[in-house]
């Protein structure tokens, strides 16, 4: 079901807890109807977080879900596939193979690939919203050492650089599939052909970007899914600004939860701090954080929505915040935009109003945005973020994503995290 206009708030409400509800399969949401029929990481934690205010029970038994799913070696996987739907997206369980690692959980099938580490983030905020504290606090207790494990995995096996930071492996893991940041370190792969094959498509595909995709991603599964093969073989390699930033939110956040849990906070504080001191070490440039490609051991120059993911640090300096307060309401990005916040920056050649994370706004990274701007008291953009993003679902309805000059609505409806995070911005109109 589209979403209608809603006069007001509690109609926008009950119009975006419906699209859940439809959303809902067994204790999970899927992102949107038939487009994407399984339980995906980032949009689980985002779900989980709009639900968190309403709901503590749901909220919990969102990333309790996604979480039955981690690897023994701590990885959360960006895909956690429903059975009853286990082919009906591509790449499906057959190609990832999980069940064929001694790794990976028996009773459900997953990718191999990761997703940004929101995970503690969101437990936090489902235990600071919860209207149930006993649930938030069994949960807390329940999933604190699963996300110590998350946290460790990214520490020990995708510190590919040996600087602190956590490297991404696949363009998927950075939840920004098709940023033209990943372009040129796509290009620099070999040319591809015959990536994979489909029954229903006998021919052999083009060489394209999402051939490269599936390519990678069979690179990695051959490999048995190796941490050694990571670092000295496989062939892209990068240092997310976004993916370190929420990384590092999520550090603060479990050092908030440990107390809960009945644990340290300290190791959790000071993991943050390495991570801020990297991110300004390898990633600070030109009024952004940019993301560096490993294997040519540079800064990627297009600057994006990604680049603005560190501001997530409360204990980011002043001067930093500032330059990065400056280059979003400059005509780069919000100051030439109807609807905050595109994706890429206008200017760019690369930019495109309607193709995915290359120019559209998207209602989660506005949302994180919008936290990081609250972290910083700054109060006039959390103001402007927050009622210009109620602005797109009103106008456009719950979409993926929207474009940043006319607010119309792009890709799949109904989406699950614009319609949960809106419930979130109902329940929040000033973040303080």
């Amino acid at each position: 079901m589209e979403a209608r206009p809603a006069v007001d708030d509690a109609a926008l409400g009950r119009e975006a807890w419906s699209v859940l509800d439809a959303n809902r399969t067994g204790s999970a949401t899927v992102p949107a109807p038939g487009l994407y029929p399984h339980q995906w990481s980032w949009d689980s934690t985002f779900i989980a977080i709009g639900m968190a205010r309403l709901d503590t029970r749901r909220a919990g038994a969102e990333l309790l879900s996604l979480m039955a799913g981690q690897w023994r070696t701590g990885m959360v996987p960006h895909i956690v596939f429903h059975p009853a739907h286990a082919e009906a997206y591509f790449p499906g369980p057959s190609v990832w193979r999980s069940h064929d690692h001694p790794a990976a959980p028996v009773e459900v099938l997953t990718s191999g690939l990761t997703q940004p580490p929101m995970h503690a983030l969101a437990v936090w905020q489902v235990w600071r919203h919860a209207v149930d504290r006993d649930v938030a606090a069994a949960l807390v207790r329940r999933t604190y050492p699963m996300l110590v494990a998350q946290h460790g995995y990214l520490a020990g096996t995708r510190d590919l650089g040996g600087a602190g930071l956590a490297a991404i492996v696949h363009p998927w893991e950075s939840g920004m599939d098709d940023s033209p940041a990943w372009d040129d370190s796509l290009e620099a792969l070999p040319a591809v052909r015959y990536s994979y094959r489909r029954e229903e498509l006998p021919e052999r595909h083009p060489d394209s970007h999402h051939d490269r995709y599936v390519w990678l991603a069979l690179r990695y599964r051959d490999s048995g899914y190796d941490g050694t093969y990571l670092r000295l073989e496989h062939p892209f390699a990068i240092e997310d600004p976004m993916f370190n930033g929420i990384w590092l939110a999520s550090c603060q956040a479990l050092a908030e939860l440990a107390p809960v849990a009945g644990d340290d906070p300290r190791p959790h504080t000071e993991a943050a701090g390495r991570i801020r001191a990297a991110m300004v070490d390898r990633l600070w440039a030109d009024g952004l954080f940019h993301a560096r490609d490993l294997h040519r051991d540079r800064l990627i120059p297009i600057r994006t929505v990604g680049g603005f993911g560190p501001m997530l640090d409360p204990g980011l300096s002043p001067a930093l915040v500032d330059a990065l307060m400056d280059t979003l309401e400059s005509p780069r990005f919000m100051g030439a935009a109807g609807y905050p916040v595109p994706s890429c920056e206008i200017r760019a050649p690369q930019f495109d109003r309607s193709r995915y994370w290359r120019g559209p706004s998207w209602v989660n990274t506005n949302w994180l945005l919008r936290h990081a701007a609250a972290v910083h008291g700054r109060t006039e953009l959390v103001r402007q973020l927050g009622t210009s993003t109620l602005r797109l679902v009103r106008q456009s309805g719950f979409r993926e994503c929207f474009d940043p000059f006319d607010g119309s609505g792009r890709g799949g409806r109904d989406f699950s995290w614009s319609a949960a995070l809106t419930l979130d911005l109902l329940a929040d109109p000033v973040e303080t």
